[in-house]
């Protein structure tokens, strides 16, 4: 009997053992993973990041305009220029010895066009570039005589008496300076 009884204890004990680990799994939310489960799960790209969607969509954005655009060009081009069956109609009645001449002179006026544009753009391209360096250099002594400015009233507001006490006189004169200049603006503002 005791037999008996300690085997029920057992198959007991194991039924509760097996519980035990099956309410451990659901509560722990289901089996553990395989290591090639877990591996393949860590490096799996989910395929949602933001910042490529936004890039996506910029591009084909950016690819939409550019076909509109080139479709504009087409159609301005289109309406702008003669077509071609008229151009053919006219080449037609060009007689051999004119398209001679003609090429000769296009080739002729081509060279120097060619020449002169380059002339052109090359002094355009100086000029602008004098522009710059003017407009560089007076931003530059703009900003070396406010810095000069500042310095001097710097040195000013920081100079002491003899007891150490800031110097009052030019503090006054830069309130004074201040108040006139606002009055100024608010007296120009109201005209």
């Amino acid at each position: 009997m005791k037999k008996n009884e300690e085997r029920s204890d057992n198959q007991s004990m194991k039924k509760k053992q097996i519980m035990m680990k099956k309410k451990n799994v659901s509560r722990l939310g289901g089996s553990g993973l395989s290591l090639n489960a877990f591996a393949n799960a860590k490096f799996k790209n989910n395929h949602y990041n933001p910042a490529i969607i936004k890039k996506q969509r910029e591009f084909y954005k950016n690819a939409k305009n550019v076909n509109k655009f080139k479709k504009l060009v087409k159609q301005q081009n289109q309406q702008n220029e003669p077509s071609l069956a008229q151009r053919h109609i006219e080449n037609v009645n060009e007689t051999e010895e004119n398209k001679d001449d003609s090429e000769r002179r296009k080739r002729k006026n081509s060279a120097l066009s060619l020449e002169e544009l380059y002339k052109k753009q090359h002094e355009e391209k100086e000029e602008e570039i004098m522009e710059r360096e003017a407009v560089l250099r007076v931003k530059k002594e703009e900003r070396e005589q406010a810095e000069a400015r500042r310095k001097a009233m710097r040195e000013k507001m920081l100079k002491k008496t003899r007891k150490g006490q800031p110097v009052m006189k030019y503090r006054i004169e830069h309130f004074l300076e201040t108040i006139q200049g606002s009055t100024k603006n608010a007296a120009g503002s109201k005209s």
